[in-house]
């Protein structure tokens, strides 16, 4: 049994050079959702202004 476990904690063990990207990659990751947010709330800006805009006429 102790055998088994032993293999089990090397099998899941993540190897040193992988542990940096984890941050890097939530980083981007959050980048992206962000700019993504702040796409959509600038264009529903503009298309309020656009209506309000319109309707001074």
């Amino acid at each position: 049994m102790a055998r088994v476990q032993h293999l089990f904690k090397q099998a899941t063990k993540v190897p040193p050079k992988r542990k940096g990207y984890g941050f890097t990659n939530k980083c981007a990751s959050l980048g992206k959702e962000q700019r993504a947010r702040l796409y959509i709330i600038r264009r529903c800006a503009t298309m309020l202004l656009c209506w309000y805009i319109e309707g001074d006429d």
